[in-house]
């Protein structure tokens, strides 16, 4: 089982495969070390059995002592918790209690789980050895020729693509005054210049360069010129990025059988027009000095 003070603080599933496994651990999604160096996860005050849109960070010590409801309990249009009774974790204990005894709520039901894990959709229908893998896999995907954004989603793509700093992200709100290639003009709105600041930011695009991985970082424009953009707006995408979402892979079309054992084990099979498609053809940058 997870050990109650793991919870919303250290992913469960994320984890090496190797002699690390349990020893190296990421943190949760929402989690956040205080200044005495202890890891906090966030949850939503809860007065009465009505649930607030106050949040407080706690450390494991400091939950213990409160009844937590898990962040898929029933509410209805008023945020009042309407099961007559709830499934809770109180002094370290997964138990059911009444709606009035609840003092506090998890805020999603992805705190749980770290970044990579909940990028899985329909995570809580897999085993989690194979949940292990896959969120270790993604960490090792190479981007493709051209990126896919996946039909079936988490939410998390775009904050991952985000944060990830491959794309460019507006700095101030404005109009795209020019675009092309390789850069990008914003005419920054007259409410968010500063005084003696220039009114105008020059985003360079990164193009067809090499990272310390030999693969391939490129980025393209996702905005036209006259175009209107907020500040944080993805305005070019990157490797394995699409329309501002993460695109680890391709939506493929897949079949579940044997055919004539050339898939025996873990084997796979590819059509022809994924190849001439250049479905997952990826492009490697080395840089090779001669001594002549």
């Amino acid at each position: 089982d997870v050990h109650p003070t793991h919870y919303g603080r250290v992913c469960p599933i994320e984890t090496p495969e190797g002699p690390n496994i349990g020893l190296i651990n990421s943190l949760a999604a929402y989690a956040r070390t205080n200044q005495y160096g202890f890891l906090e996860s966030p949850y939503r005050v809860v007065k009465e059995g009505v649930v607030t849109d106050e949040i407080v960070f706690l450390s494991a010590i400091e939950e213990a002592d409160h009844v937590i409801a898990q962040a898929s309990a029933t509410m209805n249009d008023q945020k009042v918790l309407i099961d007559e009774l709830v499934a809770v974790r109180h002094l370290n204990e997964f138990t059911v209690k009444a709606p009035e005894d609840v003092t506090l709520m998890d805020v999603s039901p992805k705190q749980v789980v770290s970044v990579a894990a909940s990028l899985i959709p329909f995570l809580e229908h897999d085993d989690a050895n194979r949940a292990l893998m896959g969120s270790n896999m993604q960490r090792q995907a190479v981007p493709t020729l051209r990126a896919d954004k996946p039909l079936v989603g988490t939410g998390m793509e775009r904050n991952v693509a985000r944060d990830s700093g491959v794309c460019v992200v507006a700095r101030r709100g404005g109009v795209i005054d020019s675009v092309d290639a390789s850069r990008i003009v914003v005419r920054v709105a007259d409410d968010e210049v500063e005084t003696g600041e220039a009114g105008v930011d020059i985003y360079n695009l990164t193009k067809y360069t090499r990272s310390n991985q030999n693969t391939c970082i490129n980025q393209r424009p996702l905005v036209s010129k006259g175009d209107r953009v907020q500040r944080s707006d993805i305005m070019a995408d990157g490797p394995s990025t699409d329309m501002g979402e993460l695109a680890l892979g391709q939506n493929m079309r897949i079949a579940f059988m044997a055919w004539n054992g050339f898939n025996f084990e873990d084997s796979i099979c590819l059509s022809e027009r994924v190849v001439q498609e250049d479905r997952f053809t990826t492009i490697h940058i080395q840089e090779l000095t001669c001594v002549a």
